[in-house]
């Protein structure tokens, strides 16, 4: 019993640390790809459309952004298809590593300021100040919609 105790208390001291190990997913603090932004002062919008072609491939329009070092933008997600989609910023190798979780959770909920969920017909916001200059992706992480063309580059200089 004292062994399950000890254990029972390691994990639950350790859980905050690893939940917060992700980089990939940031709640308010400043990642390897920049930070939230304060929505009160968007230094530019950037309307990203979502959807699916008729021949089977899904977008983002624009497929490529840049941004200067230290610019805050305001993405408006507008889901112009009839299928979900997502717009998830971050670094490429993290989203790679989300798009696995995806895989094994594709109705997995996000409550994180570099990430939404937008149904069809529908628009959401992300507002995001680029703090760190490199070259940023943002990718639609539902099982299937990446591989079929949902995959942009944001270019930080």
């Amino acid at each position: 019993m004292k062994k399950f105790l000890t254990l029972a208390v390691l994990v639950a001291a350790l859980a905050p640390a690893a939940a917060s190990a992700d980089p990939g997913h940031s709640h308010g603090e400043a990642t390897a790809f920049g930070e939230p932004g304060d929505p009160k002062k968007p230094s530019r919008t950037v309307d990203v459309v979502m959807k699916e072609t008729d021949d089977g491939k899904m977008l983002f329009a624009p497929v490529s952004i840049a941004a200067r070092r230290g610019e805050q933008i305001r993405f408006v997600l507008k889901n112009e298809g009839q299928l979900d989609h997502e717009f998830m910023l971050a670094m490429r190798s993290q989203n790679d590593r989300h798009a696995i979780a995806m895989r094994k959770n594709p109705d997995m909920e996000h409550d994180e300021p570099n990430g939404r969920r937008v149904a069809p017909g529908k628009s959401d916001e992300i507002t995001w100040k680029f703090s760190k200059s490199g070259e940023f992706n943002f990718a639609c992480l539902i099982p299937g919609h990446r591989e079929a063309g949902m995959d942009g580059t944001v270019a930080v200089k």
